[in-house]
């Protein structure tokens, strides 16, 4: 599973060099407001809140940003957002795993349709592309935050699985339903973190080449850009 992320990393760099575009941070709002909406508006209380502030802040979304997204879930009680989602296979039949957070599933449906076509794949049933994953729990921690001998001694104490360090950030895997348990453990020497969720990690990795990688990345950056994504997982070796 060693390297599954470079895709991971290729989203993070570019969202780094971009991240003043206006559909990260409204993906992000929309997160922490349904995020609010379902559950305890204080984060300490609402660990997907809290998740999806800590994501916020690693993006560098404005405190301004993340209370009011925080308030609209009081204000909008008739907030209807889904998290729905979408397996197909994409250029070079990669599986890909699409996860949304919708209020018009038909929308969203009809634009990845499009999107899977234009580039080659197609958009599969619920279960076509998902057996060749699985779940796990997967933190990211800023590189700053500490070395990678520090981060496999964090990775035992906190009762986690693996721990990898790539270029851009930590990142440490446990079981699915052990990641808000583990997560509290680091927070405890952990200030920074990136991201905390659970991924679809692929069981065995498909080689590309060189050209087929860039046709990839491009097909991923797309569907990474539509308004209602928020995750986007593939098999493909990057």
């Amino acid at each position: 599973m060693a390297g599954h992320s470079h895709w991971a990393g290729i989203k993070h760099k570019k969202g780094k060099a971009d991240k003043a575009r206006s559909n990260l941070f409204s993906k992000l709002s929309r997160e922490i407001t349904v995020a609010a909406k379902l559950g305890d508006k204080n984060p300490d209380m609402n660990a997907r809140l809290r998740s999806a502030i800590q994501s916020a802040r690693s993006s560098n979304m404005p405190k301004d940003n993340i209370e009011r997204a925080i308030e609209k879930s009081e204000n909008n009680t008739d907030l209807n957002y889904e998290n729905i989602r979408y397996e197909g296979f994409g250029p070079k039949k990669i599986a890909v795993i699409v996860e949304t957070l919708t209020n018009n599933k038909n929308r969203t449906a009809s634009n990845l349709r499009t999107i899977f076509q234009k580039n080659g794949g197609n958009l599969g049933t619920q279960g076509s592309a998902s057996h060749n994953f699985q779940q796990l729990g997967v933190i990211k921690i800023e590189k700053s935050e500490a070395s990678e001998d520090k981060i496999l001694d964090l990775t035992i104490y906190s009762g986690a699985n693996e721990c990898f360090s790539n270029e851009y950030f930590h990142e440490i895997q446990c079981d699915k339903n052990e990641i808000y348990n583990v997560k509290k453990k680091l927070e405890k020497s952990v200030n920074n973190f990136i991201s905390t969720e659970i991924e679809w990690i692929p069981l065995n990795k498909k080689e590309v080449s060189s050209v087929e990688k860039e046709e990839i990345i491009n097909f991923l950056s797309i569907l990474d850009e539509d308004d209602d994504v928020q995750s986007v997982y593939t098999n493909a070796k990057l």
